[in-house]
């Protein structure tokens, strides 16, 4: 607001800049989606490390491999997951207390080993509605204890409200009387032991889920505020399994979404593939041949620790999106996540040892291979999209470049929020052109670009050229941004040539 002067002085008035700094958005966020021991179903859950999935969702367990995707993950480098857990028919354990019956959390066979104990020294030992409840996870050790429930509706500490929003480990099912349950004494109430059940395996309908509310499988991850990769592991740990992978139903309806949420999807190779020869076919697989995915190929050998140690064949695709997490740290996203530096931690084998020729013969046709280098280990071999083959001639071939332009589109789209309803005129335009090139600005000093000069690295166009004058009555503007993408050098091509000695004449 302009200061009125009214006296004699020096007035100090604070304008503002009009610069409105885009952040960058986070590059390597991962989405899981797969079956799980325990943990909320069908809703997207954010975890940092291995230890919270192991908290939250049972840990390692061999009907759900999407567990060891998630400890490969991390091992590999990766920061930040959300996990979303389907079932197939799974049900909750119940806990029968007098007069209140409580339920595992989430469904699953975990919910047996449930147990409870009750006490009446409350704040207020005569009031026959308040009790103790003390339960305990005896698989894992974890131990809740809460205080002063009531079973009256009326009051703070009612019992299905206190379980709903501070326990990890039960609910309240069904009505709850209006006396408090009798102490157990030094025997804890155990779970019904013919409740609870994992279920079936998880086949392609939970995973395909539901795009209406409540949303489920896939569509869960509407509730992501952002995720950047997506991996669908196996259904089944075991190949002899019928139909241990998703079908191209599954992946190309990820693609879609993927497509939408601005976002890349790894493709595991199916799990029968054990040859060369099968991985050329890959087309005959119908999975859409798309810039917002990538496919790798063969599997990844390593050690089982719920199986003595002894060797499994695991999908990459968890480890695939940790390299491509930790070159992202060390890099940048516009660095290729593939080469001697992206080396797949934990893997001991791969499933198919590559030859140069026959990775010279997946190549070409959009497949990235794993290979298994003397001395340097288990490595990423490749770094193309679904159309990177080179007779699509594609302009997103590279997956360094696709995720670069994802990056860039989901930083504007956020960073510019600010300019809905200004007035569409030249001083927008030029606060546009103003924060939009401060950000590309930033990425060109990072070395994201090729060329020596912003001029040739990147451009910014907002003004009346691009947004006319029918654009802004019908309230549009119109922002260019272009950019030359930094290829990575997947071909390194040495010249050698023998110098004849001086001959002295």
């Amino acid at each position: 607001m302009p200061i009125t002067p009214t006296y004699p002085g020096v007035y100090i008035e604070e304008l503002p800049s009009g610069v409105r700094t885009i952040a960058g958005v986070s590059t390597s966020v991962t989405a899981f989606i797969g079956r799980a021991k325990r943990g909320p179903a069908d809703r997207a859950t954010l975890i940092h490390s291995f230890a919270d999935y192991e908290r939250i969702f049972g840990g390692l367990w061999t009907p759900g491999p999407m567990s060891y995707a998630v400890q490969q993950y991390f091992l590999n480098g990766g920061v930040d997951a959300v996990i979303v857990r389907v079932h197939n028919g799974a049900t909750e354990a119940t806990l029968p207390l007098s007069n209140l019956t409580l339920a595992a959390s989430s469904a699953g066979l975990w919910g047996r080993k449930l147990s409870a104990e009750v006490d009446h020294d409350t704040k207020t030992p005569g009031d026959t509605k308040q009790f103790n409840l003390t339960v305990v996870d005896t698989d894992t050790g974890a131990r809740e204890v809460h205080m002063n429930l009531s079973t009256d509706p009326a009051e703070p500490r009612f019992v299905t409200h206190v379980l709903r929003d501070e326990s990890a480990l039960v609910r309240v099912s069904g009505t709850v009387a209006t006396t408090r349950p009798n102490e157990t004494g030094a025997a804890a109430a155990a779970a019904d032991q013919a409740s609870g059940g994992d279920g079936s395996a998880i086949t392609d309908t939970q995973i395909q889920g539901s795009q209406s509310e409540p949303k489920r499988g896939l569509y869960a991850l509407d509730g992501a505020d952002i995720f950047n990769l997506l991996c669908i592991p196996p259904y089944h740990y075991d190949n002899t399994a019928a139909n241990p992978d998703p079908t191209s139903t599954v992946w190309n309806e990820a693609i879609a979404y993927c497509k939408k949420r601005r976002a890349m999807l790894i493709v595991d190779a199916p799990m029968i593939w054990d040859t060369k020869a099968e991985a050329t076919g890959f087309d005959a697989l119908g999975i859409t041949r798309h810039e917002n995915a990538a496919f790798y190929f063969p599997r990844i050998r390593v050690r089982d620790p719920l199986q003595d140690n002894r060797l499994g064949t695991f999908a990459p695709s968890g480890a695939v999106a940790g390299v491509m997490a930790r070159t992202d740290g060390s890099r940048g996203v516009w660095k290729a996540p593939a080469g001697i530096e992206a080396t797949l931690i934990g893997a001991v084998d791969v499933s198919v040892a590559l030859t140069d020729e026959e990775n010279g013969d997946l190549n070409p046709l959009g497949i990235n291979c794993l290979r298994a280098m003397p001395v340097i280990g288990r490595v990423v071999w490749g770094s193309r999209t679904l159309r990177g083959a080179d007779r699509l001639a594609d302009q997103w071939k590279y997956v360094p470049i696709r995720r670069l332009a994802l990056y860039i589109e989901e930083s504007l789209y956020r960073g510019t929020q600010w300019a809905v309803f200004e007035p569409n005129d030249e001083p927008l335009w030029a606060q546009i052109r103003l924060n939009l090139g401060a950000f590309m600005h930033g990425l060109f000093r990072q070395g994201a670009f090729q060329g020596s000069s912003p001029r040739e690295a990147y451009l910014v166009k907002c003004d009346a050229e691009t947004t006319t004058q029918t654009d802004r009555n019908l309230g549009i503007v119109n922002i260019i941004v272009g950019f030359a993408p930094l290829k990575p050098a997947e071909f390194v091509i040495i010249k050698i040539q023998q110098l004849a000695g001086k001959i002295e004449t």
